[in-house]
């Protein structure tokens, strides 16, 4: 147990009995009332996300993960298998565990693999992947001062917003926490 004032954005807690990460936090302290900790928390089971209020004077209780380096290999329906780096065990984890980040997986990529007593709860991903682009709008040559975005295609079948100068084929960075173009890879 830990004072829910210490706790931070990227933990994990155990809230009515389920896994939480933290995804934003603020500590409140209005005027003539008590100081509260306002909390956005994402159900690492589900992936729905709450908005959850505590006392500033409440313990919230840690959940202890560890993380391994897996491997993506390759997926048969909604089961995705993955390898341990370190002693090649592999792993299947079902859509539902993965939830969003199905779309960025692509064979032979490294994720870092949450495990809660024994059992995995969640990916986490490398912050930037690199995609092929398979499809591109037709570029609109005019004279303007601001940039021009056009969408594209990517290869993992996410259409995102890129600069006009991108073309099919080009390979493009994304982030994968907001799904948008960073820049040409």
């Amino acid at each position: 147990m830990m004072p829910v004032t210490q706790v931070k954005v990227g933990m994990v807690i155990i809230h009515n009995g389920d896994l939480w990460k933290v995804v934003a936090r603020q500590h409140v302290a209005p005027g003539n009332w008590r100081a509260m900790v306002q909390t956005k928390l994402k159900n690492l089971k589900t992936g729905s996300q709450i908005e959850q209020r505590f006392n500033a004077n409440e313990n919230v209780e840690r959940a202890v993960l560890e993380q391994h380096e897996m491997e993506y290999l390759y997926n048969e329906g909604d089961m995705y298998h993955f390898m341990n780096t370190e002693n090649y065990e592999q792993l299947t984890l079902s859509a539902e565990v993965l939830g969003d980040y199905i779309k960025f997986l692509q064979p032979n990529c490294h994720v870092q693999v949450d495990m809660y007593e024994e059992k995995a709860v969640g990916i986490e991903l490398p912050q930037m992947m690199i995609f092929k682009v398979t499809e591109a709008d037709p570029a609109i040559k005019r004279a303007t001062a601001s940039a021009q975005f056009k969408n594209a295609t990517l290869e993992n079948g996410l259409v995102v917003r890129v600069p006009s100068f991108i073309e099919v084929g080009d390979s493009v960075k994304v982030d994968t926490e907001s799904g948008e173009y960073v820049e040409r890879a």
